[in-house]
This record gives C-alpha cells, structure tokens and sequence, in this order.
C-alpha cells in the first residue's frame, strides 16, 4: 500500500540570503549607539580604500545574490538617515549598505515538514503528467524558520523528477495590505485582550473596510488628543500596531524561479519563524482557483495562527487567523466549501481533532470536536498532516499520531463527503513509520507531512523525518481506502 522513493531531500548550508543587518541601538557613548559609531568609521575611509573593499566585497558576493550592488543599495537606503546632508559616491554608498547586511543561511539547521499541491501552472506537459509546487519548512540560525519551494513533475506511475535550483534565493518586498475588515479586526483586539475604551475609541469611527493610512490617521489624533490612563492607551496602541503589520504583502521579482523564493518572516509575530505551512489549492463555487497556506507564526513566546493567500506562487498575503478553532497549531483548510461554508481542520486544545466552520475564511468561530485518539500510536495526541483529499468515498485525512517516547507516525481517517463532522473509517494500524534511518535527526523518531496530494490513484505524501530530511512515500489509494473501511 505504501512505497518509499528514493528521494532526500537533505539542508543545504550554502543557500543564503541577504538580509539587513542593524547593530543593536546600545548605547556605546553618551551620544552615539552601535550604528552610529559604525556609520562614522565607514565615512571616515579614504574614497581610495572604500572602492578597494567594495571591489573585494563584489567579487566575493555577486555570486551569490541576484542584482547584488542594486541589493546594497536598497540595504543603504535603510540606514540612510544616519548620513549627514553630504554628497557620497556611489562606492561609499554601496559599502555602507554592505556594512549593513548579512548573509543567513536558511537551511543552515534544517529542511523538514513538506507539503504538496498541483502547481499553478500546467502548460506544455504530457497528458499523465502534473507539476507541484512542494513547501519546505527551513530552519537557520537562532532556530529561525521560513517557507520554502521546490518544483517539479509527477507521470503517470507517480515518479517524481524534481526540477534543477535556482542559483540565487531571494526574499521578497514587503507592503501593507490592501485593507482591514474593521469586525475581523475587532474581534483579534477581544482575543487579544485588547477590547476596552480605548481600542474602540480608535476603531469604531473607522469604515467597515480600512487601510493602515486609515489606521494611522485615526491613532495619530487619539495620541494627539490624550485623556486616558497612559499604561492602558500605550499597551492598546502597540497591539493594534502590532496587530495591523501582522497582515502584508510579500512579492518576488518576476524573473525569479518558485524554488529561489524564500518567505522569511516579516512580521511581529513571526519574530522566531513561521512554522508548518499546509497548502492547499482551494477550488471555490464559481470555479475560481485560490492557493492558501495555514502556518504558525511564533515571536519566542507565543504562537499565532496565520494564512497565506497566492495565485501564483510569486506574490503573497500574510493575514492573521481570528475565532475560536484558531487557538493552536495545525489548522489546514479543505479544498472547497462543504454546505456553502469553508471547513478547516484544527487542533485547539492541542490533544484533539476538531472541525471549523465558517462563511470567512479568516475567522473561525464555529468549531466542533471531531476526534479523539483511539489507538495505542496516537493516545498522547493527535493532529492532521495537512489539507483533506476529496475521494469518491470521504474526504482522506492523513493524520499524526504521537505515541510512547514521543513517537511521531502516521495515521488516516476518511470522513463523509456531505458531512465531514462524521468519521466513517479509520486506519487499525499506523500509514508510516519511521524506520531505522529515518530515525536520527534533530528531534528523534518522528515522521510528519504538512500535506499530500493525488496523482491518478495514488497520494503522493512527502514527508519530514527527525525533522532532519525530506522524504516522499507514495500511497495506493484504493487500497488505502479500504484499510480505512475496514478498520472502522
């Protein structure tokens, strides 16, 4: 029922991006901060050295980075500021962005918890052939995690032929959303705790659909205007800011391929990484095709429950996820409305499997439990492996299940296509384990997906082992349907 490929996908320390550095605004002096000092000693280079480090920089990094020189340039525009009103060469300006940026390797740690979907684009293949995108959880330093992608095709008997990387990867750049629902909003400041006089002062006489300048403008005039306690109005203000750039747009250069790409975390919560992303291609009534992603932002104290939105794998909207079901990690969303509705899955008390509805995809009030673990391979807990698969007979879901010694494997249950809050099978014995040497890595004895698609009859399930590498299991699905009926 279930075949092992060959496939490993293993960290790769030499994919770097380059990213801004800024020194810590310590107070060196009684005047100046780390920055400060720095800045000072890179204007004070004679022009003739200044062109001789940036000449040994360039040919040391260029390599390295897609339109590098123009990349210092934007990094020198960050700290520009700290410049006198002085005329600089073009040299010292790409030197001082260099001072200020810092090659991180992405996959320095890890490379680990994949998932899979139909790609956007299927033009020029055979007819039993498919391409996917695959996203991969990375981790670097600090235990930093970001998303990212490898492509490729599957034929007909479920090969997969990965396409070569991209030379460079790169980041995207960063804008604010195109607007707030001001109810969504609301309702995160109440979870939040933030729910008082003073956010609905600054909130209420927004319009129902608000951009930050909106938002701006309405908190520069309650800062301006004064009167309550200045402990609460200064608490409320830094989450509602907080709050407001947790939502972005992050966009890649067009002639960049999906695999170069890297969505490094951007937002407040996100401090510490985003973790887990379970893509799903997402088909909706009037046939319109949406990729989302649920993922787990976590600033090293908390974690945050946030969505990606994409038509294309280049450009990106990073929202956050509201209600009652978006309380923990694992929430995947299924491929279509069941009843008119969005359904997700959701693990909200961290032991059990519940079931979300909603008519918005970004809040969950509407939640059920769905399932508990039954089985000796799973009694510590239980959660998904990414987005349902829609079959002829249920919607397939490939759990995880932890067991004795924290042992990760994996699981299946198939729900009623009309009412997915009915289990109408379950598997009496584990999908996939971790065999022998796929059990060492940076957390021991674990394997765990973050999505799976279908390939004519078969599931193709990558999947992180140890959360060390990326392997990919190929499951008949026939047969794997009536293990579930029979195991019910």
């Amino acid at each position: 029922m279930v075949k092992r490929t060959s496939h490993r996908l293993l960290h790769d320390p030499s994919r770097v991006i380059a990213k801004p550095y800024l020194p810590g605004e310590e107070i060196f002096t009684d005047t100046a901060t780390r920055a400060g000092l720095l800045m000072a000693r890179i204007l004070a280079l004679p022009e003739d050295e200044v062109v001789r480090v940036l000449g040994e920089t360039v040919a040391s990094f260029s390599g390295r980075h897609r339109r590098f020189e123009e990349l210092l340039e934007r990094h020198f525009a960050l700290v520009a500021h700290r410049v006198a009103d002085v005329a600089l060469s073009r040299e010292r300006r790409l030197l001082i962005g260099a001072y200020f940026t810092n090659e991180y390797s992405v996959e320095g740690a890890a490379l680990f918890n994949p998932s899979i979907v139909p790609a956007p684009d299927q033009t020029g293949l055979g007819s039993d052939q498919q391409r996917f995108v695959m996203s991969l959880r990375a981790v670097g330093e600090g235990h930093i995690s970001s998303i990212e992608f490898r492509t490729g095709v599957l034929d007909g008997r479920s090969t997969v032929n990965f396409d070569p990387l991209g030379p460079c990867l790169v980041t995207g750049d960063r804008a604010p959303p195109g607007g707030y629902d001001k109810a969504s909003f609301r309702a995160k400041l109440l979870e939040l705790d933030a729910g008082n006089d003073v956010a609905w002062a600054i909130i209420d006489p927004l319009p129902e659909r608000f951009t930050l300048a909106d938002l701006d403008h309405d908190l520069s005039a309650f800062e301006r205007k004064g009167g309550a306690p200045h402990a609460i109005a200064y608490e409320t203000v830094k989450i509602i800011r907080v709050l407001a750039a947790s939502s972005y747009v992050t966009t890649f250069p067009a002639d960049s391929a999906i695999s170069e790409r890297v969505i490094f975390p951007a937002g407040p919560h996100e401090t510490h990484g985003m973790e887990d992303a379970r893509f799903v291609r997402f088909t909706d009534d009037d046939r319109e095709v949406t990729y989302y992603a649920t993922y787990t932002a976590f600033d090293g104290f908390e974690i945050m429950p946030q969505l990606i939105q994409t038509n294309d794998f280049a450009s990106f909207r990073i929202s956050t996820l509201g209600g009652a079901a978006a309380q923990n990690k694992g929430m995947a969303l299924f491929p279509r409305r069941v009843g008119g509705k969005y359904v997700m899955l959701s693990r909200r008390d961290r032991e059990n499997l519940h079931l979300a509805t909603s008519t918005d995809v970004r809040h969950w009030a509407d939640v059920t439990e769905l399932h508990r673990p039954s089985r000796s391979w799973e009694l510590l807990q239980i959660g998904n492996c990414g987005s349902p698969i829609e079959t002829d007979e249920g919607w397939l879901v490939v759990t995880h299940g932890v067991g004795p010694m924290r042992r990760y494997v994996l699981g299946a249950l198939l729900l009623d296509l009309d009412d997915p809050r009915r289990v109408v099978g379950q598997l009496r014995e584990p999908l996939l384990s971790p065999e022998s040497s796929e059990r060492e890595g940076y957390v021991p004895n674990v394997v765990y997906s973050c999505g799976s698609m279908l390939n004519g009859r078969d599931l193709v399930l990558p999947y992180g082992m140890s959360d060390g590498a990326v392997g990919i299991a190929v499951v008949s699905v026939p047969d794997l349907l009536t293990a579930l009926r029979a195991g019910h």
